[in-house]
């Protein structure tokens, strides 16, 4: 291809959006002059589909389930006046009991103040929360120390346990389905600990879970701290902006 035919194709496929400093040059990339016309369909077609999703649309047909992660970072977007609600009064609880824990209303069973946070999740549940930890976490500000359990290893457990001022750590406990078999290891192995040393695990205890889920019917029924929502349409992939990471 000749330069002034190189020059006329960089003219009419570079594609410049200046107020997000995004460009993008596909006039080297090798399709033919009535390309993007004949695939104008599709894209018409995979706009529509994405439409549909994001107001409600069956995702995920083997468990009817919508898929609405991005309705957490703009709740207006959510098609259902009752998940906007939902998610509003969510990030507002959370916000609160962050501020009960810092101020010590929410102390632990022997008084004083939480210092240190073991999160027990596994997969997502546990990935999204350390990803947040590493990255905007300094060690020297945070009010809280924090540590996890994302695997079945016990060495691991223990390590994580010797590390831990038990009667002043609170303890979060993330599974959507409240009966995954690793979390809920991790969980009887904290309780173990606490009762070790004397203690309630239930008074240094929150869940986050499925409404009436098995973890969500123990901690209801053992009177955990407080309880969060996991819902059916956030996969534990995208579920950093739900309570699992915000908490």
């Amino acid at each position: 291809m000749h330069l002034a035919q190189l020059w006329k194709r960089y003219q009419d496929y570079l594609c410049a959006v200046p107020s997000v400093g995004f460009s993008l040059d596909i006039s080297r990339m090798n399709f033919d002059d009535d390309f993007l016309k004949q695939m104008e369909p599709r894209m018409r077609h995979a706009f529509d589909v994405m439409t549909q999703l994001e107001e409600g649309a069956i995702a995920n047909p083997d468990e009817q389930r919508m898929v609405g992660h991005y309705w957490l970072r703009s709740p207006e977007l959510a098609g259902f006046p009752a998940i906007r609600q939902a998610i509003e009064q969510t990030l507002s609880r959370i916000k609160k009991f962050a501020k009960e824990v810092h101020e010590g209303q929410v102390a632990p069973e022997r008084g004083g103040q939480f210092t240190d946070l073991l999160i027990i999740g596994i997969g997502g549940s546990a990935l999204g929360p350390q990803f947040v930890s590493h990255a905007l976490g300094q060690p020297s500000a945070d009010k809280l120390r924090v540590r996890f359990f994302d695997n079945t290893d016990p060495d691991g457990m223990d390590h994580v346990l010797a590390q831990l001022p038990l009667g002043n750590t609170l303890t979060v406990v993330i599974s959507k389905s409240g009966s995954t078999k690793e979390t809920r290891n991790g969980q009887l192995e904290a309780r173990a600990a606490y009762e070790k040393a004397g203690l309630k695990f239930a008074r240094h205890a929150v869940a986050i879970t499925g409404e009436g889920s098995e973890l969500a019917k123990t901690a209801t029924g053992e009177k955990w701290l407080a309880q969060f929502p996991m819902w059916d349409w956030v996969g534990g992939r995208t579920s950093e902006l739900s309570a699992v990471g915000l908490l």
